[in-house]
C-alpha cells in the first residue's frame, strides 16, 4: 500500500508537480472573475456560464454542453446520460472513470462495468472491446457505452491517435454503443495532435474536459453532446446537487483559460518534454541507472520510472527535501505535471534536484 498524496503547509514555497491541478488564478484571470456577470444558473440566467456553454458547444462542434463541478461529475453524468440506469459500460482498468471516481457509474449510475487493460498508448485493444461486447444475452446486462480517457492519465499523458478513435467509431457503430470520451486534458491531446477540439473528439457521442487541469482553472468541467443527452444531464446535475447560482464567477475563469490555452499549453508541453530529455541524461551519466523517463508521445507529463534501488517513495522525499513536490503515482513510478505555474526556472530547479538526488544515492 502507498499513499501519493504528499501534503506541505506552505506549498508556494516548492515548484509543485504533483499535478496541474495546483495552479492558482493568475491576476487576469482573478480580474475576469471579479467583474463577471451573474444570475441564477438554475433558472438558466447567468450569462457568463450561458456564454461559456455556447462557446464549448462550437469549439467542439456539438449541438450542446453543460456546465459541471467536476469532471468526476461530467463523466457520471456522461454516462447516466447514455444509459439511464441501465446495462453496462466498458473501461479500461486503469482509466480514470474506473481507478479515482469511487466507483460511482455503480453506486450513482446504476450500471456494471468489463474493465479492461490499458495498453501503454493509452487506448484499450480493439479485439478486447468486441470479445466483451453483450447484446441480448439473457443473462448478462448489454452493453451500452465504450469509456475512452484522451490524455491517458495513468499512461502519461498519451495521446490517442485520430485514427484509433475512427475505429473505435466503426465498432461501436456496428453494435449500436456509445463513445463517452473522458477528455480531462483534451486541449493538451488536441495541442499536441495540431487539431481542433472539433476534430480531435468528432467520434466521441460525449466529451467532458476539465478547466482545472491542463488551462489551469481554479475549477469547473465542460460536457458537450447532443441537446437530449444535456437536457437529460441537466436534468440529473440538479439531483446530484450540482446546479449552480451565481456560478458565472467560475464560469469567466474558464473562459479566461480558454482565451490563453493556445499559449499556456504549448509551453508545458516543451517544458515537460524538455524535463524528461534532462532527466535521462542525468541516469545516463550515472552508473546506477536510477530511473528512466517516458519520452515518446508525452505531453505535460513526465512519468519516471524507479529502477536498481531507487523508489517512488526515496524520489518523493528527497525532492522536497530539493524544495519540488512530485507525486508517487505507484509501486514503480513517479508523476511529474508541467503547468501554467512552472517556468523554465522552476524546471531548472527540478533538474537541479535531480542531480542531487543522484549524487546522494
Amino acid at each position: 500500500m502507498y499513499t501519493n498524496r504528499i501534503a506541505v503547509e506552505n506549498s508556494s514555497k516548492f515548484v509543485d508537480l504533483r499535478s496541474d491541478t495546483v495552479t492558482k488564478p493568475c491576476e487576469k484571470m482573478r480580474k475576469a472573475m471579479a467583474e463577471a456577470e451573474v444570475g441564477d444558473d438554475v433558472y438558466s440566467e447567468d450569462p457568463t456560464i450561458n456564454a461559456l456553454e455556447e462557446r464549448c458547444a462550437r469549439l467542439f462542434n456539438k449541438e450542446a454542453a453543460l456546465f459541471v463541478v467536476s469532471g468526476t461529475m461530467g463523466n457520471l453524468l456522461s454516462i447516466m446520460s447514455h444509459t439511464q440506469g441501465e446495462g453496462q459500460i466498458i473501461v479500461g482498468l486503469t482509466n480514470h472513470i474506473h481507478r479515482w471516481e469511487r466507483g460511482n457509474y455503480a453506486r450513482l449510475g446504476r450500471v456494471s462495468a468489463t474493465t479492461l487493460k490499458v495498453q501503454e498508448d493509452g487506448t484499450l485493444n480493439l479485439d478486447e472491446i468486441r470479445e466483451v461486447t453483450c447484446l441480448g444475452d439473457l443473462h448478462r446486462p448489454q452493453t451500452r457505452v465504450i469509456c475512452l480517457e484522451n490524455t491517458h492519465n495513468y499512461a502519461g499523458g498519451k495521446v490517442l491517435s485520430k485514427e484509433y478513435m475512427k475505429k473505435v467509431r466503426k465498432l461501436a457503430d456496428e453494435f449500436g454503443m456509445k463513445i463517452h470520451l473522458d477528455g480531462a486534458r483534451i486541449y493538451n491531446a488536441a495541442m499536441k495532435l495540431n487539431m481542433s477540439l472539433a476534430e480531435i473528439t468528432a467520434e466521441a457521442d460525449s466529451v467532458q474536459m476539465c478547466f482545472s487541469k491542463g488551462l489551469g482553472a481554479p475549477v469547473g468541467s465542460i460536457i458537450v453532446g447532443t441537446k437530449e443527452f444535456i437536457d437529460i444531464a441537466r436534468h440529473d446535475r440538479k439531483a446530484l446537487g450540482g446546479g449552480w447560482r451565481q456560478g458565472g464567477i467560475l464560469a469567466a475563469a474558464a473562459m479566461y483559460a480558454l482565451d490563453i490555452a493556445n499559449e499556456t499549453i504549448p509551453n508545458d508541453h516543451r517544458r515537460a518534454e524538455y524535463l524528461a530529455k534532462r532527466i535521462n541524461e542525468i541516469n545516463e551519466k550515472s552508473s546506477r541507472n536510477f530511473f528512466r523517463a517516458e519520452t515518446k508521445n508525452i505531453t505535460n507529463m513526465v512519468l519516471l520510472t524507479c529502477e536498481n534501488g531507487m523508489t517512488p517513495e526515496i524520489v518523493q522525499m528527497a525532492m522536497k527535501e530539493f524544495g519540488v513536490l512530485v507525486m508517487h503515482f505507484d509501486e514503480k513510478r513517479v508523476r511529474m505535471v508541467v503547468h501554467r505555474g512552472i517556468d523554465d526556472e522552476s524546471i531548472e530547479k527540478v533538474i537541479v534536484g535531480f542531480q542531487n538526488l543522484v549524487l546522494k544515492n
